[in-house]
């Protein structure tokens, strides 16, 4: 095999990329939007797990160049008292403390890396269909365009197209009875302090802050609510994503209505879904990996994670096993335990997002069992059979 599709620029494609090349598979990442994906005001975490994957193919550094850590989380109730802290999971790992980016930031500095590394990006390329016959794959694209490849790999997210085309009775991603709306601002009053998360269990809703070195605080808020139709969520101005957070916390005494309050434009809004289960993962050229496959509630923090590491054990399964198909399989026994595993585990954190719990919980220790999540690591040099 001399070539791949991918199909998507976002977090999985450029990481698939990056590994194929590394195990001697040129790859194409083909990228719905004109520019690529940028999502104002939105941010993410990346855990070791994620970090380390990254690390296997030797693209960490551009990632750790454009985030900061955290060491600390910490806990608020609904009147401000102070639950309690702990350690993150993975803090003085060898390097690999969770680190908070920007979506934008790593859209870029994985998809810069990737080029520089010789992979070539293209840009308008929306897949309408493809075809398979025994020598390879033709990718068909609204554009009027197409591209021909040993596989096509579906690295295009929740809403994939990759993913219907596999298989057309796929069942669509399931509305996990929230909103995340997420936001940042630069007023020094509200900052948190170095190196820490502070988590607020309010009494209707669940919020996140943490500030960067440079005194921007950036936050998240979980909040109950049904689905909202996709006409309805562009309509929201940053006015009104501020006014559904403060409403949540509303009557609490905590320090999140000062935040938001606090904050400009920078401010978006989603409907969270996620993927429990997908019957069909592959076909004999072509695969699923990322959201396609598994998207994970945000409440877990390891959407980002997943995807790496499915990129990274899927360039090994390609390179070590003689067909698409056998390193489909493999990939696919390699990941769906896990992946499964961690998407229960984030809905399950999603139900209970406005309960202020006994002992805190947060995505470094969510079932009282982390070691399985976090210290998980993707072997590159481990062949696979």
């Amino acid at each position: 095999m001399t070539h791949a599709l991918v199909i998507g620029g976002g977090i999985a494609g450029p990481v698939t990329a990056m590994a194929l090349r590394r195990a001697g598979i040129e790859a194409t990442v083909h990228e719905a939007h004109p520019t690529g994906a940028d999502h104002l005001g939105a941010f993410l975490v990346l855990f070791a797990n994620g970090l380390a994957a990254l690390r296997a193919v030797g693209a960490d550094g551009p990632v750790l160049d454009c985030s900061f850590p955290a060491d600390t989380v910490e806990f608020l109730g609904p009147a401000g008292d102070r639950l309690g802290a702990r350690p993150l999971t993975g803090a003085g790992d060898d390097g690999l403390s969770p680190r908070t980016l920007q979506r934008a930031a790593l859209y870029r500095a994985l998809r810069d890396e990737a080029v520089r590394r010789g992979v070539r990006v293209v840009y308008g390329k929306r897949l309408v269909d493809a075809t398979t016959g025994p020598d390879g794959v033709v990718a068909y694209f609204a554009d009027g365009t197409r591209a021909e490849g040993d596989v096509l790999i579906g690295a295009d997210g929740i809403h994939s197209r990759t993913r219907t085309l596999l298989d057309p009775a796929a069942p669509p991603p399931r509305h996990t009875g929230q909103l995340t709306i997420c936001g940042r601002t630069q007023d020094a009053a509200h900052a948190v302090p170095d190196r820490t998360y502070r988590m607020v269990h309010g009494q209707r809703a669940f919020f996140g802050c943490t500030s960067a070195p440079d005194g921007t605080t950036y936050w998240f808020a979980n909040i109950p609510a049904p689905e909202q139709a996709r006409p309805a969520l562009a309509a929201i101005t940053p006015a009104g994503w501020r006014q559904r957070v403060l409403d949540a916390f509303a009557g609490d005494r905590t320090p999140v209505t000062g935040l938001v309050a606090a904050t400009g434009d920078a401010v978006v809004g989603v409907n969270a879904y996620d993927i429990p289960t997908l019957p069909v993962w592959h076909g004999d050229r072509a695969v699923l990996v990322g959201d396609a496959v598994h998207a994970t509630a945000p409440n877990a923090a390891q959407g980002a994670s997943m995807a790496i590491e499915d990129s990274v054990t899927l360039a090994r399964c390609l390179r070590d096993l003689p067909g698409p198909r056998q390193a489909f399989a493999a990939y696919e026994r390699l990941r769906r335990e896990r992946v499964e595993r961690v998407v229960a585990l984030s809905a399950a954190m999603a139900s209970r997002i406005a309960t202020p719990p006994e002992q805190p919980r947060t995505p470094a220790n969510s079932d009282g069992a982390d070691d399985w999540l976090t210290s998980y690591r993707v072997d590159w040099n481990a062949p696979v059979s």
